[in-house]
């Protein structure tokens, strides 16, 4: 065999050296706090893979304890005697507490005399929670010093910044000098952002890992590398999530400084809530003359509860004030209430439009969290004030047509693996054109759900009779009225109201007929109300007038009713062939019903001639809160029909052959009415008729009206004479009727992303009930201001709404029956004229008064960080007009500019 190596004496004197100097560095690298296994990796390791933990965490673990058994002379074999060998290394004062990683795409130096690591290209340090990437990075041991520089091209333009993190604060330099051991740092160019302020330095000094000082800054809210705007500032502290703090500051557009100097600066950085004042804005208003709108502070009182105090002052002596807590106790319940008060001063003394007033508003609203008490509930939504507020509150249009107000205060228990149900109610509402208000207080309901006397508790109920079941429901109420303009104890006292109802109904399940086809559904249902009050009219012959009289007491009403119920559904389609339309179903849903009731309350009915000429049949309980029941034996048969339609259709992308969309045509139409055998006269009873249908899933319309089969006297009274008797074909006359047609229509927004992401921001802030209180404020802005929410994301948008309505009422003179007809149409809309300017317009007509009832318009244009919008309101109850320029971020939203009027038009 061929020898492959030859022996020679001077491979073992090179092997000796070599170990002797490997011990002695490796000693020596672990006094640095370098182990010797650490300084093998690093001998051994490649450029992207290096790692090199500047540490002394195993040097501590070499610090062992070594055991040796030693036997005794003359002992026993099995005893012995353990001693423990110990020695212990001194520990370098510049070891780090934890590793240091490192990597390089480029290459890694590693300069062990001199106890430095250099890296090239894409680097990447990680110590602790501190990561740094550079194009140039440089470890001193020695010094625990990172530092990191950017990287330039050959005309001197940085192509690449150093970028540090630590935590939530991270920034990019262009130099940056760090104390790995001391949290101590040295930045050139430095850019950080806080929250929605972006702060640029020429040089900055992190001296803890909360607080940097800066100086030659730069802030602003713009996030371009070269902004629109920035305010500067020789000097400045940062404290990370809290404040930042600045010396004599001063604005700049474009580059171009403006000579206003702030002498210091004060930043909350904070996230969440915390005290403050809220700014004012400027005003000018024709009747309050000019004022400072929206004065006020802020103020955290707990972790539950904040509370928001501001106001108005105007120049003519109006002013209101708004005092504004909220609460929210997460998993268990949230609140807001609003107490607005406001005086109100037109003019000057001695002007004909001179007026003084005080009125106020109260809203509140309550919630409970579901699963905090199970089966328990306590909510409140409550909007009251004086019948004038909303009338005299200046540059709110949706507020000055608001007209009808109504408040719930509701407690409910329900009895977990119980039937019983309670329910405790506080209700309000009013009319602020006729100025009257009623309140029910209090308002209680029980209830017993279905019950079968009749099934055993291990019985599955295959006997017919075990599925009778009888339930209960039962309400009780109490009311009084009153004008605002009228309010006396005495005639308070004299609307006061009490009734409650009664009633238990019984019923058996039994199985469908017909195979299934047909559910039948037999029911008896008896009720009772109690009533605290009779009304009877009589005509006056002499003064010819109707007079009314009013007898207090407790009375009842009864009423029994028998009914057997049928009801199916009968499926029809149609199929097409070569065509992208597959078929249309037709859906019929017939039902109908026999009944019987027996005339309980025929004694409180009577006949009474309302006016010369005109007799009409009153029931003595109309006015009361619960009215009775109509009069007369029922004994016949009542039926209804529904309808929907539906079409399939083949999608024109989708190529497969089973794909198919559902369309519905039509949602639902039908009618319903009942024939009365038993009555002896006017023995078929009116028809309603009704209409639901989304076209194209576009344009909703919702249709119903009432078909009077007969014909009537002279005074507009049915008579037992069919409509179509008499020679002329005639189905009947609408006694009422209703139509309303809404659509809306908008483009595709340019980003989908951006779009889901808005709707998710503000459903999120609609469910947030720390905003709750702020909602009607904010809605009032949005009306005062529509384009300062335009969404440039959407190209254009277009809503339009139609109402029309009329009904056949009594005349105020009892005289006789008028048809009463109102119609409206309500529209907005925007579009972009260019990609950064936007038109909106919106309005209210009034076809019964044939004029524009509202219209405002408005423009808007998208400064990048910037926002201007001029909103006009020619016509309206207030004339307004408003020009603001502001910044878009939140941060600065008081920094604007502000001119707004108003007139107004009453």
């Amino acid at each position: 065999m061929k020898q492959l190596y030859k022996f020679r004496p001077i491979y073992i004197v090179y092997g000796v050296l070599t170990a002797v100097i490997f011990y002695a560095q490796t000693w020596k690298t672990a006094a640095s706090g370098i182990t010797a296994r650490d300084f093998r990796m690093a001998l051994t390791s490649r450029y992207d893979t290096t790692r090199l933990p500047l540490n002394n965490d195993s040097l501590r673990k070499s610090a062992t304890e070594s055991t040796d058994t030693t036997r005794l002379p003359g002992s026993d074999s099995s005893k012995t005697v353990t001693t423990i060998d110990t020695f212990s290394i001194k520990f370098s004062k510049d070891s780090l507490d934890a590793p240091v990683k490192y990597e390089a795409a480029d290459s890694a130096v590693i300069l062990i005399k001199d106890k430095k690591v250099l890296l090239y290209g894409k680097t990447k340090t990680e110590y602790k929670d501190i990561t740094l990437t550079a194009p140039k990075v440089e470890l001193d041991q020695a010094t625990q010093i990172v530092t990191a520089v950017n990287d330039k091209d050959s005309t001197g333009t940085v192509i690449n910044q150093a970028h540090f993190k630590s935590g939530t604060n991270e920034f990019t330099s262009d130099t940056i000098r760090y104390n790995f051991k001391t949290q101590v740092g040295l930045t050139q160019n430095t850019t950080t952002q806080e929250g929605e302020i972006f702060v640029n330095g020429r040089q900055a000094k992190k001296v803890n890992e909360t607080t940097t000082f800066i100086k030659q800054a730069r802030f602003t809210t713009c996030n371009l590398d070269e902004p629109h705007f920035a305010f500067l500032t020789p000097k400045m502290k940062v404290i990370n999530g809290k404040l930042a703090v600045s010396g004599p500051a001063h604005p700049e557009f474009e580059g171009v400084p403006v000579p206003i100097w702030l002498p210091f600066g004060f930043y909350p950085l904070s996230k969440g809530r915390h005290s403050g004042l809220l700014p004012p804005r400027f005003s000018a208003n024709e009747q309050f003359g000019l004022g400072l709108e929206g004065l006020g502070y802020y103020k955290v009182l707990s972790e539950y509860w904040d509370v928001k105090v501001y106001g108005n002052v105007y120049s003519y002596g109006g002013w209101s004030v708004n005092l504004n807590p909220t609460y929210r106790k997460r998993y268990r319940y949230s609140g807001a209430f609003n107490l607005s008060l406001l005086a109100t001063k037109f003019n000057f003394k001695g002007d004909p439009d001179f007026l003084k007033n005080k009125t106020f508003s109260v809203t509140w609203s309550h919630s409970v969290d579901g699963k905090a008490r199970p089966g328990t509930n306590f909510s409140a939504n409550v909007n009251a004030g004086s019948t004038r507020y909303n009338q005299l509150v200046t540059n709110n249009t949706r507020q000055n047509f608001q007209n009808q107000l109504s408040s719930s205060i509701s407690y409910s228990k329900n009895w977990i693996g119980k039937p019983y149900n309670l329910t405790l109610s506080a209700n309000h509402n009013q009319n602020n054109l006729t100025r009257l208000v009623n309140v029910s207080l209090p308002d209680a309901g029980f209830s017993v759900s279905t019950l079968y006397p009749f099934q055993g508790k291990n019985s599955l109920g295959n006997k017919w009779y075990q599925k009778l079941g009888v339930a209960y429901n039962g309400t009780f109420r109490n009311q009084f009225s009153f004008y605002d303009t009228a309010f006396r104890l005495k005639d308070l006292i004299d609307t006061f109201q009490w009734g409650a109802q009664h009633n238990f109904p019984i019923t058996l399940a039994l199985p469908p007929i017909a195979g299934g086809a047909v559910i039948v559904s037999p029911g008896i249902s008896y009720s009772q109300v109690w009533i605290a009050q009779k009304m009877r009219r009589k005509w006056d012959t002499a003064k010819q007038k109707s007079d009314t009289t009013i007898t207090k007491g407790f009375f009842t009403d009864h009423q029994i009713t028998f009914s057997l119920g049928f009801n199916t559904a009968i499926f029809g389609t149609y199929q097409f062939k070569n065509s992208r339309v597959l078929g249309i179903r037709h859906v019929i849903r017939p039902s109908i019903s026999f009944n019987y009731k027996p005339d309980l309350s025929r004694k409180n009915f009577y006949t009474d001639t309302v006016s010369r000429g005109f007799a009409y049949r009153f029931s003595e309980y109309s006015g009361a809160l619960y009215p009775g029941y109509g009069e007369g034996r029922t004994g016949g048969i009542s039926f209804q029909l529904d309808n929907n339609l539906e079409m399939k259709v083949r999608p024109k992308k989708d190529t497969a052959a089973d794909a198919k969309k559902i369309v519905k045509l039509i949602d639902g139409f039908g009618f319903s009415s009942g024939y009365n055998f038993l009555r002896d006269s006017l023995k078929l009873d009116l028809f309603n008729i009704y209409l639901r249908t989304t076209l194209f899933e576009k344009i909703s319309i919702t249709a119903n009206t009432v078909l009077d089969p007969y014909q009537t006297n002279q005074n507009g009274v049915d008579i037992d004479k069919y409509a179509w008797e008499g020679g002329k074909f005639k189905l009947g006359r609408l006694t009422y009727g209703s139509i309303s047609v809404s659509t809306n229509f908008k483009s595709k927004p340019k980003d989908a992303k951006k779009e889901e992401l808005r709707k998710k921001q503000q459903e999120l802030a609609m469910q947030d009930p720390n905003l709750a209180a702020d909602q009607q404020q904010l809605l009032a802005y949005k009306d005062q201001n529509p384009s300062e929410f335009v969404d440039f994301n959407i190209p254009w948008q277009l809503n339009v709404g139609l109402s029309i309505s009329f009904v056949n009422r009594l005349k105020a003179d009892l005289t006789g029956f008028e048809k009463d007809f109102t119609s409206n149409m309500n529209f907005s809309g925007s579009f972009n004229l260019t990609p950064k300017w936007n038109f909106s317009v919106s309005g209210y007509y009034d076809f019964d008064g044939k004029n524009l009832q509202m219209f405002q318009m408005g423009i808007s244009r998208d400064m990048h960080c910037w926002q201007m919008s001029i909103d006009v309101t020619p016509v309206g109850l207030y004339k307004f007009f408003s020009f603001s320029i502001s910044p878009k971020a939140s941060v600065l939203q008081d920094l604007r500019i502000n001119r707004t009027r108003s007139f107004p038009n009453f």
